[in-house]
C-alpha cells in the first residue's frame, strides 16, 4: 500500500525515539484542502481498529485510515534534506495536479476542496 524509504525510516525511528514512545506509529492521512484540493497530513499516532497497518522493511509501522487508504496507494514516503533544515515529501501515483510545494493533490476522480492560495 505505501513504501517508505530508508531515510525517512531512519527520521522516524530518531523522532519516536526523542518521544520516547516505543509503539507509536507513522500516520499518513488525507484531508480536503490545499491549493490541488487534497492535503497530505502526517504525524505519530497509535493503531486504531479500522487501520490499514503497513509493515515496512525498516521497522516502522505505517497507519493509513479506510477513507484515505484509496487516496495513497502505492505510495512512496521519503525524507528530503536541504540546506534549510529538512522534511518528509510523498510520491503519489494517483495524483493527476499537485501544487508547487507538493504537499496537495487531485486525483483522476476526486477533485477535493481546494483552498485559496
Amino acid at each position: 500500500m505505501v513504501t517508505l524509504t530508508e531515510l525517512a525510516a531512519s527520521k522516524v525511528q530518531e523522532i519516536i525515539q526523542e518521544r520516547g514512545e516505543p509503539n507509536l506509529a507513522l500516520r499518513l492521512f488525507v484531508q480536503a484542502g490545499g491549493c490541488s484540493g487534497f492535503s497530505y497530513g502526517l504525524g505519530l499516532d497509535e493503531a486504531r481498529e479500522d487501520d490499514n497497518v503497513v509493515e515496512t522493511e525498516y521497522g516502522i509501522k505505517v497507519l493509513v485510515d479506510p477513507e484515505s487508504a484509496a487516496y495513497v496507494q502505492g505510495s512512496v514516503i521519503d525524507y528530503k534534506q536541504a540546506l534549510r533544515g529538512g522534511g518528509f515529501a510523498i510520491t503519489n501515483p494517483n495524483a493527476v495536479r499537485t501544487c508547487g510545494c507538493g504537499s496537495s493533490f487531485r486525483t483522476a476522480e476526486e477533485a477535493g476542496a481546494a483552498d485559496p492560495c
